[in-house]
């Protein structure tokens, strides 16, 4: 597979993971699945920069726009990681007398689904940082 083809596959998946990040925080936010509550503005910085790192990201891989373009969108990519890993945090254990447990949603039980799409989304950011740096992507 070549390293264009790898890109556009990883940026299909991050694509997935900011609009169902996105839908899941925000679908009934009294009820987001998690142990701790997550600020609003996370998850906004998020979508936000998710947005304009496909924008960015997007016209470099398909319409072979310069290089500048193709690091702008990573760097937007890198700040949707940090909000995203920061989201996660939902899923620490809360401490003190009065805490509860998590709190359950119809997307499946407990954090795999979000750890696997984060987690998913720093690999394809440390592999299109690769591709970038190393003049694999043109």
């Amino acid at each position: 597979m070549t390293p264009e083809r790898i890109a556009f596959v990883l940026t299909a998946l991050a694509a997935v993971v900011v609009v169902l990040t996105r839908v899941r925080m925000t679908s009934r936010e009294e009820e987001a699945a998690g142990r701790l509550d997550i600020p609003r503005q996370l998850v906004n910085v998020h979508t936000v920069f998710g947005v304009l790192a496909l924008g960015l990201w997007g016209t470099f891989l398909f319409a072979h726009v310069s290089t500048a373009i193709g690091y702008a969108g990573l760097a937007c990519w890198w700040v949707t990681n940090a909000a995203g890993l920061l989201v996660l945090m939902r899923w620490l254990p809360a401490r003190g007398r009065h805490a509860s447990g998590p709190a359950a949603d119809s997307w499946g039980e407990g954090p795999g689904l979000s750890v696997l799409g984060h987690v998913g989304l720093l690999v394809g950011s440390i592999v299109w940082t690769y591709l970038l740096v190393a003049g694999r992507l043109s």
